[in-house]
Protein backbone atom coordinates (compact mmCIF):
# COMPACT_ATOMS: atom_id res chain seq x y z
CA UNK A 1 0.00 0.00 0.00
CA UNK A 2 0.89 4.06 -0.60
CA UNK A 3 1.72 6.82 1.90
CA UNK A 4 -0.43 9.02 0.39
CA UNK A 5 -0.99 12.75 1.00
CA UNK A 6 -4.38 14.58 0.27
CA UNK A 7 -5.31 18.22 0.79
CA UNK A 8 -8.63 19.27 0.83
CA UNK A 9 -11.29 17.87 2.91
CA UNK A 10 -14.62 19.84 1.60
CA UNK A 11 -17.51 17.81 0.06
CA UNK A 12 -15.74 15.66 -2.49
CA UNK A 13 -12.29 14.68 -0.48
CA UNK A 14 -13.96 14.46 2.72
CA UNK A 15 -15.49 11.36 1.27
CA UNK A 16 -12.36 10.55 -1.27
CA UNK A 17 -9.56 10.55 1.22
CA UNK A 18 -11.44 7.81 3.41
CA UNK A 19 -11.97 5.46 0.71
CA UNK A 20 -8.27 5.72 -0.05
CA UNK A 21 -7.70 4.77 3.95
CA UNK A 22 -10.10 2.30 3.97
CA UNK A 23 -8.18 0.70 0.93
CA UNK A 24 -5.52 0.22 3.14
CA UNK A 25 -3.30 3.06 2.30
CA UNK A 26 -1.26 5.18 4.74
CA UNK A 27 -3.16 8.92 4.26
CA UNK A 28 -1.69 12.10 6.00
CA UNK A 29 -4.32 14.39 5.56
CA UNK A 30 -4.44 18.06 5.54
CA UNK A 31 -7.53 20.96 5.48
CA UNK A 32 -7.86 24.15 6.84
CA UNK A 33 -11.08 23.65 8.72
CA UNK A 34 -10.04 21.34 11.82
CA UNK A 35 -13.72 20.32 11.74
CA UNK A 36 -13.03 18.82 8.38
CA UNK A 37 -9.66 17.40 9.19
CA UNK A 38 -11.41 15.75 12.45
CA UNK A 39 -13.63 13.97 10.22
CA UNK A 40 -11.19 12.16 8.40
CA UNK A 41 -9.21 11.53 11.18
CA UNK A 42 -11.96 9.82 12.76
CA UNK A 43 -12.37 8.38 9.30
CA UNK A 44 -9.09 6.43 9.05
CA UNK A 45 -6.88 9.35 8.11
CA UNK A 46 -3.68 10.41 10.31
CA UNK A 47 -3.42 14.01 10.60
CA UNK A 48 -1.03 16.63 9.37
CA UNK A 49 -0.35 19.56 10.45
CA UNK A 50 0.31 21.58 7.17
CA UNK A 51 -0.06 20.61 3.54
CA UNK A 52 4.09 20.28 3.76
CA UNK A 53 3.85 17.86 6.25
CA UNK A 54 1.53 15.86 4.59
CA UNK A 55 3.33 15.64 1.46
CA UNK A 56 6.76 14.59 3.28
CA UNK A 57 7.88 10.99 1.84
CA UNK A 58 4.63 10.76 0.20
CA UNK A 59 4.69 8.24 -2.75
CA UNK A 60 1.33 9.86 -3.89
CA UNK A 61 -0.06 13.23 -3.60
CA UNK A 62 -4.29 13.80 -4.20
CA UNK A 63 -5.52 17.31 -3.86
CA UNK A 64 -9.12 18.43 -4.13
CA UNK A 65 -9.05 22.24 -3.52
CA UNK A 66 -11.94 25.04 -4.51
CA UNK A 67 -10.28 27.02 -7.95
CA UNK A 68 -7.42 27.25 -10.04
CA UNK A 69 -5.77 30.10 -7.51
CA UNK A 70 -6.01 27.52 -4.52
CA UNK A 71 -4.23 24.83 -7.10
CA UNK A 72 -1.03 26.95 -7.77
CA UNK A 73 -0.67 28.30 -4.46
CA UNK A 74 -1.19 25.35 -2.45
CA UNK A 75 1.57 23.64 -5.25
CA UNK A 76 3.81 25.78 -5.71
CA UNK A 77 4.42 26.92 -1.61
CA UNK A 78 3.61 22.78 -0.06
CA UNK A 79 3.64 20.67 -2.38
CA UNK A 80 6.85 20.93 -4.84
CA UNK A 81 10.02 20.79 -2.97
CA UNK A 82 8.03 18.64 0.09
CA UNK A 83 6.69 16.13 -1.56
CA UNK A 84 9.76 13.70 -3.15
CA UNK A 85 10.06 14.13 -7.15
CA UNK A 86 9.12 10.10 -7.37
CA UNK A 87 5.94 11.14 -5.96
CA UNK A 88 2.94 11.07 -8.46
CA UNK A 89 0.78 14.55 -8.07
CA UNK A 90 -3.07 14.09 -8.80
CA UNK A 91 -5.19 17.48 -8.70
CA UNK A 92 -8.69 16.44 -8.51
CA UNK A 93 -9.79 19.60 -8.34
CA UNK A 94 -12.29 21.36 -10.74
CA UNK A 95 -10.09 24.43 -12.44
CA UNK A 96 -9.59 26.00 -15.68
CA UNK A 97 -8.08 24.71 -18.57
CA UNK A 98 -4.77 27.09 -18.14
CA UNK A 99 -3.89 26.99 -14.80
CA UNK A 100 -3.91 23.27 -14.43
CA UNK A 101 -1.63 23.31 -18.01
CA UNK A 102 0.69 25.99 -16.07
CA UNK A 103 0.63 23.85 -12.84
CA UNK A 104 1.79 21.02 -14.97
CA UNK A 105 4.44 21.99 -16.56
CA UNK A 106 5.87 23.41 -13.17
CA UNK A 107 6.02 19.91 -11.89
CA UNK A 108 7.43 18.54 -15.06
CA UNK A 109 10.16 21.49 -14.86
CA UNK A 110 10.67 20.06 -11.11
CA UNK A 111 10.99 16.45 -11.71
CA UNK A 112 7.18 15.36 -11.22
CA UNK A 113 4.77 13.69 -12.87
CA UNK A 114 1.45 15.17 -12.54
CA UNK A 115 -2.12 14.37 -13.84
CA UNK A 116 -5.07 16.71 -13.32
CA UNK A 117 -8.39 14.27 -12.90
CA UNK A 118 -11.52 16.08 -11.79
CA UNK A 119 -14.53 13.95 -10.81
CA UNK A 120 -17.64 13.23 -12.14
CA UNK A 121 -20.89 12.26 -9.52
CA UNK A 122 -21.05 14.36 -6.66
CA UNK A 123 -20.85 14.13 -3.17
CA UNK A 124 -22.76 10.43 -2.63
CA UNK A 125 -20.54 9.01 -5.53
CA UNK A 126 -16.98 10.28 -3.34
CA UNK A 127 -18.87 8.86 -0.04
CA UNK A 128 -19.50 5.41 -2.00
CA UNK A 129 -16.36 5.09 -4.02
CA UNK A 130 -18.18 5.13 -7.44
CA UNK A 131 -16.94 8.96 -9.28
CA UNK A 132 -16.07 9.09 -12.44
CA UNK A 133 -12.11 10.26 -12.87
CA UNK A 134 -11.60 12.21 -16.39
CA UNK A 135 -7.41 12.30 -16.31
CA UNK A 136 -5.41 14.48 -18.38
CA UNK A 137 -1.49 14.01 -18.45
CA UNK A 138 0.96 11.74 -19.95
CA UNK A 139 0.25 8.39 -20.64
CA UNK A 140 2.82 7.27 -17.95
CA UNK A 141 1.54 9.40 -15.51
CA UNK A 142 -1.47 8.20 -16.05
CA UNK A 143 -0.71 4.76 -15.44
CA UNK A 144 0.93 5.78 -12.89
CA UNK A 145 -1.98 7.64 -11.17
CA UNK A 146 -4.72 5.00 -12.27
CA UNK A 147 -4.30 1.87 -9.48
CA UNK A 148 -5.13 5.41 -6.64
CA UNK A 149 -7.89 6.17 -8.56
CA UNK A 150 -9.48 2.90 -8.68
CA UNK A 151 -10.12 3.07 -5.21
CA UNK A 152 -12.59 6.00 -5.22
CA UNK A 153 -13.97 5.64 -8.55
CA UNK A 154 -16.03 3.08 -10.78
CA UNK A 155 -14.62 5.12 -14.04
CA UNK A 156 -10.87 6.43 -14.95
CA UNK A 157 -10.61 7.58 -18.13
CA UNK A 158 -7.13 8.72 -19.93
CA UNK A 159 -9.06 12.06 -21.66
CA UNK A 160 -5.70 12.75 -22.90
CA UNK A 161 -2.91 15.32 -22.03
CA UNK A 162 -2.65 17.90 -19.69
CA UNK A 163 -5.34 19.85 -19.05
CA UNK A 164 -7.73 17.49 -20.83
CA UNK A 165 -9.56 16.19 -17.71
CA UNK A 166 -10.70 20.01 -16.78
CA UNK A 167 -11.59 19.97 -20.70
CA UNK A 168 -13.52 16.78 -20.46
CA UNK A 169 -15.20 17.89 -16.87
CA UNK A 170 -16.14 21.36 -18.02
CA UNK A 171 -17.28 20.37 -21.39
CA UNK A 172 -19.87 17.63 -19.41
CA UNK A 173 -20.95 19.82 -16.76
CA UNK A 174 -21.50 22.13 -19.68
CA UNK A 175 -24.23 19.63 -21.22
CA UNK A 176 -25.50 18.62 -17.84
CA UNK A 177 -26.01 22.02 -16.93
CA UNK A 178 -28.42 22.79 -20.43
CA UNK A 179 -30.10 19.20 -20.28
CA UNK A 180 -31.22 19.87 -16.08
CA UNK A 181 -32.51 23.17 -17.02
CA UNK A 182 -34.56 21.87 -20.23
CA UNK A 183 -35.62 18.73 -18.03
CA UNK A 184 -36.90 21.63 -15.44
CA UNK A 185 -38.47 23.32 -17.67
CA UNK A 186 -40.66 20.60 -19.73
CA UNK A 187 -41.65 19.16 -16.49
CA UNK A 188 -43.03 22.12 -15.28
CA UNK A 189 -44.59 22.88 -18.96
CA UNK A 190 -46.07 19.36 -18.80
CA UNK A 191 -47.77 19.88 -15.35
CA UNK A 192 -49.02 23.16 -16.74
CA UNK A 193 -50.73 21.59 -19.62
CA UNK A 194 -52.33 18.76 -17.19
CA UNK A 195 -50.29 15.94 -17.18
CA UNK A 196 -49.26 14.20 -14.90
CA UNK A 197 -45.67 14.14 -13.45
CA UNK A 198 -45.21 10.17 -13.35
CA UNK A 199 -46.96 9.39 -16.42
CA UNK A 200 -44.53 12.35 -18.41
CA UNK A 201 -41.60 10.69 -17.23
CA UNK A 202 -42.91 6.91 -17.90
CA UNK A 203 -43.31 8.28 -21.22
CA UNK A 204 -40.35 10.61 -21.64
CA UNK A 205 -37.74 8.48 -20.38
CA UNK A 206 -38.81 5.68 -23.00
CA UNK A 207 -39.07 8.11 -25.79
CA UNK A 208 -36.69 10.53 -28.02
CA UNK A 209 -36.38 13.32 -24.93
CA UNK A 210 -35.04 10.94 -22.45
CA UNK A 211 -31.43 11.89 -21.17
CA UNK A 212 -29.47 11.19 -17.55
CA UNK A 213 -31.15 14.44 -16.09
CA UNK A 214 -34.69 12.65 -16.64
CA UNK A 215 -34.17 8.77 -16.31
CA UNK A 216 -31.54 9.43 -13.28
CA UNK A 217 -31.81 12.93 -11.41
CA UNK A 218 -35.24 13.63 -12.00
CA UNK A 219 -36.07 16.98 -10.85
CA UNK A 220 -39.48 16.30 -9.10
CA UNK A 221 -40.43 14.51 -6.13
CA UNK A 222 -41.62 11.25 -5.78
CA UNK A 223 -41.22 10.63 -9.85
CA UNK A 224 -37.86 8.03 -11.01
CA UNK A 225 -35.28 7.04 -9.14
CA UNK A 226 -34.80 8.40 -5.35
CA UNK A 227 -32.87 11.91 -6.01
CA UNK A 228 -32.12 14.77 -4.30
CA UNK A 229 -35.63 15.93 -5.26
CA UNK A 230 -36.51 13.62 -2.54
CA UNK A 231 -35.14 15.27 -0.26
CA UNK A 232 -35.98 18.74 -0.27
CA UNK A 233 -32.92 19.31 -3.01
CA UNK A 234 -30.70 18.70 0.34
CA UNK A 235 -27.40 16.86 -1.16
CA UNK A 236 -26.33 15.79 -4.33
CA UNK A 237 -23.92 18.41 -6.28
CA UNK A 238 -24.12 22.13 -5.22
CA UNK A 239 -25.95 24.94 -7.76
CA UNK A 240 -23.22 26.85 -6.62
CA UNK A 241 -20.86 24.33 -8.11
CA UNK A 242 -22.85 24.13 -11.07
CA UNK A 243 -22.70 27.68 -12.09
CA UNK A 244 -18.48 27.91 -11.13
CA UNK A 245 -18.49 25.00 -13.48
CA UNK A 246 -20.56 26.44 -16.43
CA UNK A 247 -18.62 29.66 -15.67
CA UNK A 248 -15.08 28.13 -16.77
CA UNK A 249 -17.02 26.18 -19.88
CA UNK A 250 -18.18 30.27 -20.82
CA UNK A 251 -14.80 30.87 -20.27
CA UNK A 252 -13.20 28.35 -22.15
CA UNK A 253 -15.65 29.08 -25.35
CA UNK A 254 -14.47 32.91 -25.31
CA UNK A 255 -10.94 32.19 -25.24
CA UNK A 256 -11.43 29.00 -28.40
CA UNK A 257 -13.97 31.16 -30.10
CA UNK A 258 -16.51 28.27 -29.80
CA UNK A 259 -20.37 29.55 -30.32
CA UNK A 260 -22.35 27.87 -26.80
CA UNK A 261 -25.74 29.53 -26.66
CA UNK A 262 -27.02 27.02 -24.76
CA UNK A 263 -24.48 26.87 -22.21
CA UNK A 264 -24.58 30.46 -21.95
CA UNK A 265 -28.30 29.98 -20.97
CA UNK A 266 -27.77 27.77 -18.57
CA UNK A 267 -25.09 30.25 -16.65
CA UNK A 268 -27.57 32.85 -16.94
CA UNK A 269 -30.27 30.91 -15.65
CA UNK A 270 -27.85 28.98 -12.60
CA UNK A 271 -26.38 32.52 -12.00
CA UNK A 272 -30.31 34.22 -11.18
CA UNK A 273 -30.95 30.89 -8.85
CA UNK A 274 -27.97 31.25 -7.16
CA UNK A 275 -28.24 35.51 -6.53
CA UNK A 276 -31.63 33.96 -5.09
CA UNK A 277 -30.46 31.88 -2.35
CA UNK A 278 -30.33 28.72 -4.16
CA UNK A 279 -26.52 27.82 -4.32
CA UNK A 280 -26.35 25.86 -1.43
CA UNK A 281 -28.99 23.21 -2.85
CA UNK A 282 -28.98 20.75 -5.36
CA UNK A 283 -28.50 22.19 -8.97
CA UNK A 284 -32.06 19.83 -9.79
CA UNK A 285 -33.59 22.60 -7.50
CA UNK A 286 -33.09 24.87 -10.20
CA UNK A 287 -37.07 24.01 -10.91
CA UNK A 288 -37.96 25.87 -8.16
CA UNK A 289 -37.28 29.01 -9.98
CA UNK A 290 -38.85 27.65 -12.84
CA UNK A 291 -42.21 27.45 -11.47
CA UNK A 292 -41.82 30.26 -9.43
CA UNK A 293 -42.17 28.59 -6.35
CA UNK A 294 -38.62 29.25 -4.83
CA UNK A 295 -38.80 31.77 -2.20
CA UNK A 296 -35.73 34.03 -1.90
CA UNK A 297 -33.50 33.24 1.20
CA UNK A 298 -33.27 36.11 4.26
Amino acid sequence: MARIAFIGLGHMGGGMAPNLAKAGHDVSAFDLSEEALSRAVERGCAKAGSAAEACKDAEAVVTMLPAGKHVTEVYRSAVFGSAPASAILIDCSTIDIGSARTIEEEAAAKGYAMVDAPVSGGIAAAEGGTLTFMVGGSPQAFERARPILEQMGKAVIHAGGPGAGQAAKICNNMLLGATMAATCETFVLAQKLGLDPQTFFDISSKASGQSWSMTSYCPVPDVGPETPADRDYEGGFAAALMLKDLKLAMEAAQQTGAYTPMGGEAEELYQRFVDRGGGSRDFSALIKMIDDSWKVSE
